[in-house]
């Protein structure tokens, strides 16, 4: 797993490369990045999208890559990219299956609610596993439900958002606190915390205190699931799960 910042991880395994939610521009709407952004696009077979939001659908940062690549997204989100001209759409809901270059992908529930003006296309969020030599949940974004704990029945790696981009964390997500809970459900071999410390609104001067986030994450894993290995990593930084 290599972690590119926000909800953006480059997943490789079983020689297929994925990218969850890419999100790789400087400048996003009202949201600018904290954090130097990719120099190029990854290479990769494969794009799974978790739901509509601008933060994790960005028609700039899908542009950057091949159209005819295979995206998938939650059921009725698929005419939004096909009138961008993107070719090889794969629509999913909760429990339903495909393949990227011969690795599993499966979609989840979420909890993330998606008013009607929040919306661009009538598609309601999930989250995914993928799985080949290992089993990886990501969960987009999220609250806590009970579940998670039917996710995976052996599960080697959760990717858990612990934080968002602005002050406040409306409900729908996961905090610090709310992430750890979640690995007694999960009950994954390692965790890595994402969707905390990339973007800022344009008008927030300061680093926002999400950057905190990761280490109350670990140290509440510590207490509620001490078992798992929380590995935080940096913006580019990779970590490998043998």
């Amino acid at each position: 797993m290599t972690w590119l910042g926000h909800s953006t991880v480059l997943i490789a395994m079983s020689g297929a490369s994925v990218l969850t939610d890419p999100l790789l521009r400087a400048r996003v709407l009202h949201l600018r990045r904290l954090v130097p952004p990719a120099k190029a696009a990854p290479s990769v077979d494969g794009v799974l999208i978790s739901h509509v939001h601008w933060d994790h659908l960005d028609l700039g940062s899908l542009r950057l890559l091949p159209r005819d690549l295979p995206i998938v997204v939650p059921r009725g989100a698929g005419a939004l990219l096909r009138r961008r001209r993107f070719s090889n759409v794969v629509e999913l809901v909760d429990g339903e299956r495909t393949a990227i270059n011969g690795v599993e992908v499966r979609a989840t529930p979420a909890v993330h609610p998606m008013p009607t003006w929040t919306r661009r296309a009538p598609a309601e969020a999930i989250g995914f596993v993928v799985e080949g030599t290992r089993s990886i949940y990501f969960a987009g974004d999220t609250d806590l439900f009970d579940g998670m704990r039917d996710v995976a029945p052996q599960l080697d790696i959760a990717l858990l958002p612990v934080a968002g981009w602005g002050p406040r964390l409306p409900p729908g997500h996961l905090d610090a606190e709310r992430a750890a809970q979640a690995l007694r459900l999960l009950r994954p071999a390692v965790a890595i915390p994402i969707h905390w410390g990339t973007y800022a609104p344009i008008t927030m001067r300061r680093r926002p205190s999400s950057g905190g986030a990761p280490d109350e994450f670990r140290r509440q894993a510590a207490k509620l699931a001490p078992a798992v290995d929380v590995r935080v990593l940096q913006v580019g930084e990779t970590t490998e799960v043998t």
